[in-house]
This record gives C-alpha cells, structure tokens and sequence, in this order.
C-alpha cells in the first residue's frame, strides 16, 4: 500500500482505526505476556494511540514506528511532553519520558536503531498491511525485534465484503507467518458487535506468539 494513502488519512483526519480509549483486549491480556515493569513494549504503526499512554502509565518503556510525522505530533501533544528529535538514517526519532517513536518507513528501521525489545504488541500494523507486504512486514518484524514475545490482534472475515484496512488474517495466515519461529497461542476470539464497519460479520482474534529459543 503506498505511504501517501495513510498520509492522506492522517491529514484529512479519516483516522476511524484510531480509538478514544485504550484498547479493551490490551488491557484484558497484556499479562499474558509476562513482563515486568520496566521493559520495552514495541508498538508498530503505533499512530497515535492511546495504548501507549496506558503502557507508559503502568510502568513500562514503549517504542513505536509510524509513518505519519502528523500522529507522532499529535501523540507527544495529547501526552503533554517535548520530544527530542534526532535523524538516523532515513528515519527519525522522536523522544522523551521513557518513550521513542521512530517516524519513517518501518522497513527503514533496523534492530540497531530499534534497540532492546522485551514485548511486541501489534494492534493494528499486520492488518494494516494488504497481503502482497505480510509476508514481508512479519519476517522483517521478527528481526528487528529478536523474536520478542507478541500480542497480536487480527481480524477474521470475508474479505470480499469490504476492502482493507483492516484486513482479513485468518488463522492459517497467522501460522504461515510465524510458525517456524513461534510457539502460537489462540488467548481470545470474539465476535465485533455489529459486524466490521457494520459490512459484515468478523472476529477479533487475540493471539500470544512466545519466541522459539530466543536468547
């Protein structure tokens, strides 16, 4: 999908993905993660959302990427903090408070510039990604990340009701991708109330992806 369609939603405020609180099935099963306060929870095309106050509030460091430099702005805004901003690369970071958003291309971001990683929670970036770039995006994530433990959100429906995002992953994707170097938990699946963008019934998938023999 090319980056000028979610620059054009961020600058046209068509930014419905976007929730006016922290996400209910982060706040239910985050603790299955096992992590302890302190760690770094990596948050890919994080936007603006709220999840990442509600992970600063409870104690833990969060990194994120995003393309939009528009939803970093307003994320550091909504948080009430002055980032420091430096360029690496093709990326920038943008930092403070036990917070850094790498503003760029998350193809562009390296597991050095990345840094430590103790948990990946994905809400919204493999469903934001059209099946062409999955494939990609999930190999990728596993590198820069070190096979960081996951909690990954997906949605399951007929494809052909709706066009994405968010995309349909089903089950059988979810393994195709990360099998080979996840052990694969199915934590909670869900009915959307009302059907996805009222165009059709869809489940909310929760998945906890553990790293095989990460270091």
């Amino acid at each position: 999908m090319d980056p000028s369609f979610w620059h054009q939603r961020w600058e046209n405020n068509e930014i419905g993905f976007h929730e006016a609180e922290a996400n209910p099935l982060l706040i239910k099963h985050f603790h299955e993660l096992s992590v302890v306060k302190g760690c770094r929870i990596f948050v890919p095309l994080c936007g603006k959302t709220l999840d990442i106050s509600w992970l600063l509030s409870h104690g833990y460091r969060v990194a994120g990427a995003e393309l939009s430099q528009l939803a970093i702005e307003q994320l550091f805004l909504e948080l009430g903090v002055q980032p420091e901003i430096t360029t690496v690369a093709n990326v920038e970071q943008w930092s403070a408070n036990n917070l850094d958003i790498f503003v760029g291309d998350i193809f562009d971001l390296s597991g050095k510039m990345l840094g430590q990683v103790d948990a990946i929670y994905d809400r919204a970036a493999l469903v934001a990604f059209p099946s062409e770039l999955r494939k990609r995006y999930t190999a990728h994530l596993t590198e820069i990340t070190g096979k960081a433990p996951q909690l990954l959100i997906s949605y399951e429906y007929d494809q052909s009701l709706m066009e994405g995002p968010p995309f349909s992953v089903s089950n059988e994707e979810v393994h195709r991708h990360y099998a080979t170097t996840y052990d694969l938990t199915l934590i909670a699946s869900t009915e959307v109330a009302g059907g996805l963008k009222g165009k059709g019934p869809a489940k909310e998938n929760v998945w906890l992806l553990k790293g095989q023999g990460r270091s």
